[in-house]
């Protein structure tokens, strides 16, 4: 039997958090993609490209919330530059 770990909101925003974007502790996936975004177009966030590179090729362990803010707020920023 094979257990398989989810990415959820805990994840996402941990990941963020890595790459020092500030969210605070219980948002949800929809507020960690703004607030990343929202630093991306002002300073810059290195490696947040590979990183939504990363967590789109596991799309089928992703919850459907993670997804979605990532689609609706990350990637349309990322394909522009």
């Amino acid at each position: 039997m094979m257990i398989v770990e989810l990415i959820d909101g805990d994840d996402f925003r941990a990941r963020l958090v890595a790459l020092d974007v500030r969210i605070p502790e219980d948002a949800c996936p929809e507020t960690c993609a703004r607030l990343a975004l929202r630093k991306h177009v002002e300073v810059g966030v290195p490696g947040l490209e590979t990183l939504v590179n990363e967590l789109m090729e596991q799309t089928d362990v992703m919850l459907p919330s993670v997804r979605q803010a990532i689609d609706t707020f990350l990637l349309p920023e990322l394909r522009q530059r």
